[in-house]
């Protein structure tokens, strides 16, 4: 049973997050600056305060239990209002840790200018960047793991706002010589009968595709033996003459360097996706998502059409494909 008196430290709310994040003792205790026993003990005082146990330790692996996923929010919204408190005392907006979640199909893309923007504009942050496909996203903020993801949307996901950023317009990619190479005035019925490359289960990109595919009645024959987690294994196969691809426009520069690829676009209106921001509604920082919102669409890839700055109600959303 709690003791309704014990009063946790900032350190020990730490140590708990940070093995519930990691799941290792050593990398948490690396990230947080502190040896390993400290960081033993400052979870073991937390656990013997509450009268529960958080983290289930074995020799090998780490859970967290299901108390630990039941008080993890909390932990978390605790740490955040400490941070923003201590920001804000010292008239900074944006600072301290943020973990970033942010999908496949925009990080290599994004990140180049982002990351260096943030370090110019925000000297106090410190970013952790964790790239994973959007169910594990939305997993890890829901948990508390992550603060904030950038990601397509809209995610419809309960409990989460949503700040759209821009949209960008996707690209046929085609491999030399192609009989659609160059034409600027593609619909989805000309992807009919082509053989698609798709990205492997579970990415978004996929299913923006294959709904794509379907609004104009287009029965691609997708190349189901080959498999790909990245749109550079994906172009690369396109420049193997192995079918050809949809990828977002941010990504067309740094894909179709290599080899000898062609492109193709749509006729306007042309299909797009939107990206933006998610984070739990519960937050302490939704000043300061909406800041690093606004850097993220000052750095936007080329091609990138900003979209909504206001959230409409609890959760807002933007049309996706």
């Amino acid at each position: 049973m709690t003791d309704q008196t014990y009063q946790p430290t900032l350190s020990q709310l730490r140590a708990f997050v940070a093995v519930a994040e990691y799941r290792h003792f050593g990398t948490a205790a690396t990230r947080l600056g502190v040896s390993q026993p400290t960081l033993s003990q400052a979870l073991a005082s937390l656990e013997n305060g509450l009268g529960l146990q958080l983290i289930e330790r074995s020799t090998r692996r780490v859970l967290v239990t299901a108390d630990g996923k039941r008080v993890l929010p909390q932990a978390i919204a605790t740490l955040e209002a400490a941070d923003r408190f201590v920001a804000s005392a010292a008239g900074v907006g944006l600072g301290g840790t943020l973990r970033l979640g942010i999908i496949p199909t925009v990080a290599p893309y994004v990140l180049p200018t982002l990351l260096p923007e943030l370090r110019r504009r925000v000297p106090a942050l410190v970013p952790h960047v964790i790239e994973d496909q959007t169910a594990r996203l939305l997993d890890g903020l829901r948990s508390g793991v992550l603060d904030v993801a950038l990601l397509a949307l809209p995610a419809d996901a309960a409990s989460l706002i949503e700040i759209p950023l821009y949209a960008e317009e996707f690209v046929l990619v085609l491999p030399g010589g192609h009989e659609l190479a160059g034409r600027a005035d593609l619909t989805a019925a000309n992807l009919d009968a082509l053989p698609l490359l798709l990205l492997d289960e579970g990415h978004c990109l996929r299913e923006q595709t294959l709904d794509l595919c379907r609004s104009g009645d287009a029965q691609p024959s997708t190349v189901g033996d080959t498999r790909a987690a990245s749109l550079s294994t994906v172009v690369q196969c396109v420049a193997g003459d192995l079918g050809v691809t949809l990828i977002p426009e941010m990504a067309v520069a740094a894909e179709t360097s290599r080899g000898t690829l062609e492109i193709a676009t749509f006729a306007s209106p042309a299909p797009v996706r939107t990206l933006g921001l998610a984070f739990r509604a519960s937050t302490a920082r939704a000043e300061d998502y909406e800041l690093l919102a606004e850097i993220i669409r000052d750095c936007r890839p080329h091609g990138g059409v900003p979209t909504l700055r206001a959230r409409t109600g609890a959760v807002a959303s933007a049309q996706g494909v």
